[in-house]
């Protein structure tokens, strides 16, 4: 199995940390104490700007969760035509070649869900499967490339295309002054990212996938998610998570590595999720790795913050055009989201 393309799509509203930050201490409130800390927390998230779903002075109009919802499953149907396109293009593919399209996002919902939304846009056959994913968060553009891989494993010609969408920004939870949220404010963005995964006897230039595994990470359900109710998403999260990507992540990852006659050493391309900061950091740490093995993912960040399960997708494009290594060698894809679980890939050009 090849990852034949890859292709990001971002509204085109950006606008810099500081802009950001100033507009969430009014929406805040402009409490003194709530603004020192806001301000201080979003200057340490290493982000210089993001894109967001809508021009910024359209969510003071979204008072509801039906109204951000709304506005969600316009503009993921919308990102989400661009990315397919672009990706498809860049695989020397049309619509009509993909079997099957698999669809994860975990900022919006739903019914018929994206992926059945843009079966007619985009013209793909009556006969395409659909599997729709919710819930995966940050892993799932990990995630969706991997099942999409067990898809085509048995099919030498078979493509999957995978689509990932998050606009974090209709999220925003204006009444939760929890330091979970302070942080998310500062930290995730809205973007789209499609990968086209086809089987063996397909020409392409793209990476193998050799390998993959999925880690389910026992009793850690309360380190990632949402509780979502008549608020919409309110978000969820632990100090704990860069203690599981320096502490538990390097041990699954040799164990992977292991049973596949492999070492880290022989990984010339990492790819990982960049969560945030502290998470690469703590990546760094745990695999004994240096700020330019991750450079892609620093930059990532940087230039368009978290965008959930689209940032690895987003980080691969980086590396496909950018930094794709010679014949032979060896990258690991890798991600961690709500479960709380991991997903590794061994990529090899």
């Amino acid at each position: 199995m090849k990852i034949a393309a890859v292709a990001t799509a971002f509204p085109e509203h950006w606008y810099d940390q500081r802009t950001l930050t100033e507009y969430l201490v009014a929406a805040f409130g402009g409490e003194p104490r709530l603004a020192e800390r806001l301000r201080a927390l979003h200057a340490n998230a290493g982000i210089e700007g993001r894109h967001l779903a809508l021009p910024l002075e359209a969510y003071a109009g979204l008072t509801d969760f039906t109204a951000c919802n709304a506005a969600w499953r316009q503009r993921a149907t919308e990102l989400g035509e661009a990315a397919c396109r672009r990706a498809l293009d860049r695989a020397g593919l049309t619509p009509r070649d993909v079997d099957t399209i698999l669809f994860s996002t975990v900022t919006g919902t739903v019914s018929p869900s994206i992926d059945a939304r843009l079966v007619d846009r985009l013209g793909l056959r009556p006969d395409v499967k659909r599997l729709p994913l919710f819930g995966l968060g940050c892993v799932a553009g990990a995630a969706a490339v991997s099942r999409a891989a067990d898809l085509v494993r048995g099919q030498r010609q078979g493509v999957a295309l995978v689509l990932c969408v998050e606009l974090c920004s209709l999220t925003l939870q204006r009444g939760d002054r929890s330091v979970a949220n302070l942080i998310s404010t500062g930290l995730f963005g809205d973007g789209a990212a499609a990968a086209v995964v086809v089987g063996a006897d397909h020409r392409c230039s793209g990476p193998d996938v050799v390998a993959t595994r999925s880690v389910f990470y026992p009793e850690t359900e309360s380190v990632m998610g949402w509780d979502i109710g008549a608020h919409g998403f309110r978000i969820v999260l632990s100090a704990e998570v860069p203690t599981v990507a320096r502490e538990r992540l390097p041990a699954d990852v040799d164990a992977f590595l292991a049973d596949l006659g492999r070492r880290r050493t022989d990984i010339a391309r990492w790819i990982a999720h960049p969560g945030g900061p502290r998470v690469l950091e703590a990546l760094q740490d745990g695999l004994g790795l240096q700020r330019a093995d991750l450079r892609c993912s620093w930059q990532a960040l940087a230039r368009a913050g978290n965008l959930s399960s689209a940032s690895v997708l987003m980080i691969l494009e980086d590396t496909l055009r950018n930094h794709p290594g010679g014949p032979g060698d060896l990258g690991l894809m890798l991600a961690m989201g709500p479960g709380f679980c991991s997903e590794l890939l061994l990529l090899r050009w």
